[in-house]
């Protein structure tokens, strides 16, 4: 069995997409998936599959949420290995704050598009006086967002509406990820 972390996008933020997640560990548990968990409300699911597939084990549960709850929630799906390898390469290990460092998980490599607009964003957040910085790494953009991330005019550009440097991605605080990290173990 191979443990993954399922990270749903969009979910129980702001009224939208109400998702209980005793009832969404129940639904999954009737799926290929073991051990089932969740962490916080926002979309964090912890289980084992016998798929070894990330892009399988995303599919599967995007599908039970459709037919189970009606919605249609983008979930991309992290071995623990992948964990652990998204916590290693963490460029912003001198921030004590957990809160102001996201890891922006993309379902896919950013394509050169998309890497010079995040470029862009970073360029015109900076213009203006930001502090806040971006790294790309493979698939995880780190966000490093020394004045809080809701306060963030770069976490806005990349992630705020369809057209955005990284609307397809979906992004959790540094202390989500260490605890999923954590748990996936």
């Amino acid at each position: 069995m191979t443990r993954f972390a399922v990270l749903l996008r969009g979910v129980n933020v702001g009224g939208r997409n109400r998702l209980p997640m005793a009832d969404l560990r129940a639904a999954l548990a009737a799926d290929d998936l073991d051990e089932v968990q969740t962490y916080l409300q926002s979309g964090n699911v912890v289980a084992s599959s016998s798929s070894v597939d990330p892009e399988v084990v995303a599919a599967m549960v995007r599908a039970r949420i459709a037919r189970d709850f009606g919605l249609d929630v983008p979930a991309i799906a992290l071995t623990a290995d992948d964990l652990v390898d998204i916590v290693r390469v963490n460029p912003f290990t001198d921030e004590p704050d957990p809160k102001k460092v996201h890891a922006i998980v993309l379902p896919h490599a950013p394509t050169a598009e998309a890497i010079s607009a995040v470029d862009e964003c970073q360029e015109a957040a900076a213009s203006l006086g930001s502090r806040d910085r971006v790294t790309l790494v493979g698939r995880v953009a780190y966000l490093h967002t020394p004045d809080g991330f809701g306060r963030s005019d770069l976490a806005r550009r990349l992630t705020s509406g369809r057209s955005a440097a990284l609307a397809d991605g979906t992004a959790r605080n540094w202390a989500t990820v260490t605890a999923l990290t954590a748990i996936a173990a």
